[in-house]
């Protein structure tokens, strides 16, 4: 059963159920806060807004490189420069964003700040002398219909949508903004607000209010309650700016016009005046003379508002005829506007928030010139914050606006332009159906994750349960009396008549050979030995030797001392004689050899834990699939990724490699990093709306490697390089080539996770280099000491500093959250970045017991349940140690890689949950195999009563 948080509103198992997400990452996420922990990207984090004016570059903040005007559109010469008039700012404050991010005073009584003068933002934003680096060029209609999704698109009932989507390029929409309190969505005054700020923004009222109405002054307007607008931005975590969009144009010497209330909010100046507001298309008059026009189309959103409310003040979802009526209203909307327009005007169309009680991905489009100057074509829209095709988010919107007049976007808008990115289908129903389709695929996801994990946490610890069961239950007797049939019992054995005891020589010292067959300590009579093998040879791939069965027990073992001589007079009692009708029968252990390789429960346990060792890469291989089309979507996700899990795991037991101890261990292994590791080279695609993956609807993250997928490639890549050299060293390849070889590959792995444009994560790198060398220092024979984890944790930190660095040195419009990163410890701003990642790592650790409880029973299975001696006596655990030693590095370099990164990301518990979920279900498959390679010791012969004492004699 799902539960409904009240902090973020988000359906999630209850086993799964974190803490609130940390204050840079409102949690709307219908994934397990523990799971995707990470901000986005591309988003700043919390940071005390920086007044604007010279001294901001003084400050030792950088300032982006101009827009690239190459190919710009002609630059409007019919605009005029705007004027002071309507634009003042109030006399209590200039509605800045206050500095103090901590202030708890009310706006009202905080000391005025200098209103901001045109031109001053601009002197923040600009990195030339070259004057038309700011030149203002061209038009931009922004045309935002709150709550818009692709299923609403129709040819006949909205056909000026149609039209334009024919005509440009179309994505998916991520409106992931600040949330309102016990919902996970998108409140229209929220995406207006973003919009404005380029930012994450949010409001403080419960619910989701309307847009206030702005109070007309002229031509112009105010927007009334701005100022608690501002300041309630550094609350939320985003420090957002409002006010952004509309004072760059402005400062950049155009003039901007807004129609609707929702459209005020994002057309205004810091100080919240608008030059030209219009409440109808019809009402603005000619709209040559304005830069930027920005149209608030309200339709969806004004019939959601009549719906009845939920307890969080949330409207439910609105009827699908209703809803069809206001699209179509919309629509006609929009072409009043479009009839307006000049020629080359960009056009960029958005549904900038959710009108449901769930996040959805909603509407772009975009038409007319684009900021490189070359038009949007027919296809799909891309941007370098998300690096898929046919998804952008919000934020993007306010810099594509920016970038398209010819202006230069400042460091606190996080979004990048969108770009026409890969063709699209030749007609406009297959795109909507397609991008329809994605939305589909997020909301069954949100549906199917939350019992999904629930289920995978509660099937894990079952089986582990069971697989204790078998291994650890009581063992019968190696050899038992039974009934035998009538007139099946053979002769039954006569007294031996008492001989006198002859001497016994003096006890021979055994052989080595003799030796090795001596039972242990905690192993009992029968027990399962790993064969000594030659030096160099695995113990799985050498030639067994023959052992003695219970048959020979008569016959003096040979690695028995022999017992003292009898005194003189005594006599050896002979056994006593079986029951009629009972038979001395040895059990299967006696007659056929090791009783682990035929039992069926003990196959069982093996293929069940290499299928639960394949869940993890199949839930990214299952989008391989387009599984939300199929008639029951999610039933289809859950056989769809039991379906690869399956296949991986008849591929791990087909060819020859599964006689071998870590056979079906390296197959797994091998295809989870081989696959995460192209598709992270490919553009990450498969992570995409996967059950572990990241959802565009919450955008926490869009590209690279997310801690979980991170936690399952790494554990792949360790456990896979183990099983590769446990078979290179069969085949007697010298171990320093093997070392070499593994460096080389495992060296690679960590390039591509930690790489910007691909993996693209910080906090794995040192944990995977440390976890790579742990495994490679004990594959070389050596000890790893708390110098050489020093030494290499230092490596691992040199490299994510110097990747950091190469990522930072790129155009700020590519850089990822790496270069992000060596800019926040230049303004200063590291520590409260590191901050909040410990506070949310121990968040989701002690929120998400049910991962902690995982992870500590996955532990406990290993090392308390393989690691000790079985029902057939010896330790599996150790068993298969003897038999494949690499396996035994490989564990204990993947148990690092976890511990680090649990230590080193935000997501907390859930990197060493689904590290072990992985790692122990194929250690326990690899110690089946060896307790089904291994070969039985002789019982020892049935001991003797004890010599009469001289006194009782």
């Amino acid at each position: 059963m799902a539960l409904t948080t009240p902090a973020s509103g988000t359906t999630t198992p209850p086993a799964l159920e974190g803490p609130a997400a940390a204050p840079e990452t409102p949690s709307n996420t219908a994934f397990p806060p523990g799971f995707e922990g990470r901000a986005a990207a591309q988003e700043r984090p919390a940071t005390a807004p920086v007044p604007s004016g010279p001294a901001t570059a003084a400050a030792g903040q950088p300032v982006p490189a101009p827009a690239d005007t190459t190919g710009a559109a002609p630059t409007e010469t019919s605009g005029t420069a705007p004027t002071d008039t309507g634009r003042a700012a109030p006399t209590e404050t200039s509605g800045a964003a206050p500095t103090d991010t901590t202030e708890t005073t009310p706006a009202e009584a905080r000391p005025s700040a200098p209103p901001t003068s045109p031109g001053t933002l601009a002197a923040t934003t600009v990195t030339s002398g070259d004057k038309d680096a700011t030149a203002l060029r061209g038009r931009v209609a922004l045309i935002g219909i709150p709550g818009l999704e692709w299923s609403d698109i129709d040819q006949a009932q909205t056909p000026n949508l149609w039209r334009l989507m024919s005509e440009g390029s179309s994505a998916s929409l991520s409106t992931r903004t600040v949330p309102p309190s016990g919902r996970g969505i998108t409140c229209p005054i929220a995406g207006w607000l973003t919009v404005s700020a380029g930012q994450r923004a949010g409001t403080p009222d419960e619910g989701c209010p309307a847009p206030p109405t702005p109070q007309q002054n002229g031509e112009g307007a105010t927007i009334p309650g701005w100022n608690a607008l501002a300041a309630y931005q550094p609350k939320t975590g985003y420090a957002a700016r409002i006010g952004t969009l509309g004072q760059i144009v402005a400062d950049g010497g155009g003039k901007v016009a807004a129609i609707g209330p929702g459209a005020a909010l994002a057309a205004a100046d810091k100080s919240g005046n608008i030059t030209k507001y219009a409440p109808t298309p019809s009402a603005l008059g000619d709209p040559a003379p304005y830069s930027l026009i920005v149209f608030d189309v309200p339709d969806l959103a004004t019939a959601w508002a009549k719906q009845p409310r939920d307890e969080y003040g949330i409207p439910t979802g609105l009827p699908v005829a209703a809803r069809k009526t206001a699209a179509a209203e919309a629509d006609r909307r929009i072409g009043d506007l479009l009839a307006l327009l000049p020629p080359r005007t960009t056009i960029l169309l958005a549904g900038i928030s959710d009108i449901t009680p769930n996040a959805h991905l909603h509407v772009a489009i975009a038409t007319g010139p684009s900021p490189d100057g070359s038009a949007y074509r027919h296809g799909y829209l891309t941007a370098t914050s998300t690096r898929q095709d046919a998804l952008v988010t919000i934020s993007d919107l306010t810099a594509t606006a920016i970038q398209a007049l010819g202006l230069t976007a400042p460091r606190e808008v996080v979004g990048r332009p969108w770009q026409s990115g890969a063709p699209a289908p030749a007609t406009p129903a297959e795109v909507v159906t397609e991008l329809a389709g994605e939305d589909l695929a997020s909301q069954v996801l949100r549906e199917v994750r939350g019992p999904f994990f629930t289920v995978l946490v509660t099937a894990q610890l079952l089986f582990y349960a069971l697989a204790a069961l078998t291994l650890r239950r009581r063992r019968p007797a190696s050899t038992r009396t039974t009934k035998a049939r009538p007139g099946l019992e053979g002769p039954k054995r006569s007294p031996i008549a008492p001989e006198p005891t002859p001497p016994s020589p003096a006890p021979a010292q055994p052989s080595p050979a003799e030796a090795s067959q001596i039972d242990t300590p905690g192993e009992s009579p029968g027990s399962l030995k790993a064969q000594p093998s030659p030096a160099g040879i695995p113990a799985d791939q050498a030639r067994p030797r023959p052992q003695r069965t219970d048959s020979t027990r008569d016959e003096p073992a040979p690695a028995e001392p022999t017992r003292p001589a009898q005194p003189t007079g005594t006599t050896e009692p002979t056994r006593p004689a079986q029951p009629t009708g009972t038979t001395e029968r040895t059990s299967t252990s006696a007659t056929t050899g090791n009783p682990a390789s035929g039992s069926k429960l003990l196959k069982s346990v093996q293929v069940v834990a290499v299928v639960s060792g394949a869940i993890a890469v199949s839930t990214f291989l299952a989008q391989l699939i387009p599984w939300w089309t199929l008639p029951v979507p999610m039933l289809s996700v859950i056989v769809t990724i039991l379906g690869i899990a399956v296949l991986i795991t008849a591929v791990a037991f087909a060819g020859p490699w599964r006689a071998h101890v870590l056979g079906p261990l390296t197959t797994v292994a091998a295809i989870t990093s081989v696959a995460l590791l192209l598709d992270v080279m490919t553009g990450s695609t498969l992570q995409v709306n996967a059950v572990s993956g990241y959802e565009p609807v919450t955008g926490g993250r869009f590209y690279g490697f997310s801690n979980i997928a991170f936690a399952i490639y790494s554990t792949g890549t360790i456990l896979g390089l183990a099983g590769i050299a446990h078979w290179l060293l069969g085949k007697r390849m010298p171990r320093a080539v093997v070392v070499t070889l593994c460096a080389a590959y495992g060296g690679f792995a960590v390039f591509a996770d930690g790489w910007p444009s691909w993996g693209a994560d910080f906090g794995g790198v040192p944990a995977f280099v440390i976890g790579l060398a742990v495994f490679l220092i004990l594959l070389s024979g050596k000890r790893v000491s708390p110098l050489r984890l020093l030494l290499v944790g230092l490596a691992g930190a040199a490299l994510v500093g110097v990747l950091s660095v190469i990522d930072w040195l790129r155009p700020e419009s590519q850089r990822t959250h790496l270069g992000a990163f060596v800019q926040q410890i230049i303004d200063g701003e590291a520590w409260t970045v590191v901050g909040r990642k410990f506070a949310a790592m121990v968040g989701v650790t002690v929120g998400n017991w049910s991962l902690t409880l995982l992870s500590l029973v996955a532990l406990a299975f290993l090392f308390l349940v393989l690691a000790r001696p079985s029902r057939w006596g010896v330790a599996a655990l150790g068993l298969a140690y003897q038999m494949a030693p690499t396996l035994r590095a490989g564990l204990f370099g993947a148990l690092a890689c976890a511990l680090i990164g649990f230590l080193m990301n935000d997501s907390g518990i859930a990197i060493p949950a689904m590290a072990l979920t992985v790692a122990v279900p194929l250690t326990l498959a690899a110690c089946v195999r060896a307790l089904q390679l291994a070969t039985p010791t002789p019982p020892a012969p049935p001991s003797e009563p004890a010599a009469p004492s001289r006194s009782a004699a």
